[in-house]
């Protein structure tokens, strides 16, 4: 074990809470002094700081204003408004607690926040995790690309993701590839999976092609009448197009809709309750939600996309398909529906990759990451 660190995590959005606090309380378990900067959960759904403390100094207006109403249409102009001091506290903060090193988790803006990333990246070994390696929009993508060069490292959660950043300029000696670990479930694991319900969950957006899996559905149908979809999630896009085609497709029988944000307790039901996972996601490098499925020992049908083909192929957690490909989508699913030992097999693949995926694996790649940027900066 390397000697502890101080280490400033930074999630200014708060986009990933589970993610913040498993990482921080793994590193705080192996001795390490870790304080967590974040904005406040307008959903209520962070966990109590475990060994860990947890600072909500970015946009702290906009957690009181906001807290229950995160998609108020105020919502861009309060945090607008929240921006600037938010960052100006949160600076003062980090430099003040001193750490030995800081990572940052997220970038809600990159064309703003690379300027206050310079500050932090002058005084302090820096790293930066890509969970998405490049930015959705494209007015972000030149401060991105900035951000990618200010900082000591940069990890990412595939071999592709290194690939990628090293064809676009990224110095390989500056990547660093760490696998996405399961989340454990709260209470215990469910039992093996069984029926023929079909999960889909998270936050809707068009590049997690919930569209290719309505589209799939018809003829997962008429293989095994008795399939259901759930869908589970927030819709941060509108929901209507996925509704209509929904009924377009004749599957207002056969989808059920929870349009809203899941709470831990309700994602327990829901895991417990579902045969499989469908992820027909057409861009992503890691995902939380593979991650929170093989956490609770279900099966999943990934598209090939970022880390998620290659996880499951590679513990047999169930099928691998091409992106946009509603028949092979189909064809996978139907596989393990109809076949109760490729379902159970799925599932013991699973039940693999929680057991390789671990959080204290995680700590233990990062804890050696920081003492490099000890070392290099000293």
């Amino acid at each position: 074990m390397s000697p502890p660190v101080r280490i400033a995590l930074l999630d200014p959005p708060g986009f990933t809470p589970p993610y913040d606090h498993a990482l921080a309380a793994s590193l705080a378990a192996r001795g390490h002094e870790v304080a967590l900067f974040t904005a406040p959960d307008l959903f209520g759904s962070a966990r109590d700081p475990d060994g860990y403390d947890r600072r909500e100094t970015f946009l702290p207006l906009s957690g009181r204003l906001l807290r229950g109403r995160a998609r108020s249409r105020a919502r861009v102009v309060v945090k607008g408004l929240d921006y600037v001091p938010s960052v100006v506290r949160s600076l003062g903060a980090v430099r003040r607690y001193a750490p030995d090193v800081v990572h940052v988790q997220w970038l809600g803006i990159p064309r703003y926040d690379v300027r206050w990333l310079a500050r932090l990246v002058a005084s302090f070994p820096t790293v930066l995790t890509a969970h998405d390696v490049f930015p959705r929009r494209r007015s972000n993508a030149k401060g991105w690309g900035k951000a990618l060069g200010l900082v000591d490292r940069v990890v990412v959660h595939s071999d592709r993701a290194v690939e990628q950043l090293v064809e676009v300029g990224v110095a390989r000696r500056r990547l660093v590839r760490i696998l996405h670990p399961a989340f454990e479930t709260a209470g215990e694991p469910p039992g093996e999976p069984t029926g023929r319900t079909v999960l889909f969950f998270g936050r809707l957006r068009r590049y997690k092609g919930l569209d290719v899996l309505l589209r799939a559905m018809p003829s997962v149908l008429r293989a095994v009448p008795d399939a259901r979809l759930v869908v589970a999630g927030d819709p941060l896009e509108p929901a209507e197009p996925l509704l209509e085609l929904s009924r377009e497709l004749g599957l207002d029988g056969s989808v059920e809709w929870r349009l809203r944000f899941i709470n831990e307790p309700e994602l327990g039901e829901l895991f417990a309750g579902a045969a499989l996972t469908v992820l027909p996601y057409r861009q992503l490098d890691s995902s939380g939600v593979l991650a929170t499925a093989l956490g609770a020992g279900r099966p999943a049908v990934v598209t090939d996309v970022g880390s998620l083909g290659a996880i499951v192929s590679e513990h047999g957690a169930g099928r691998v398909v091409p992106p946009e490909s509603p028949a092979s989508l189909a064809e996978a699913i139907v596989e393990l529906l109809a076949d109760p030992a490729a379902l159970a097999q799925a599932a013991e693949g699973a039940r693999r990759a929680r057991g390789a995926l671990t959080w204290e694996a995680s700590a233990e790649a990062h804890e050696r990451l920081y003492a490099e940027l000890v070392a290099e900066r000293s």
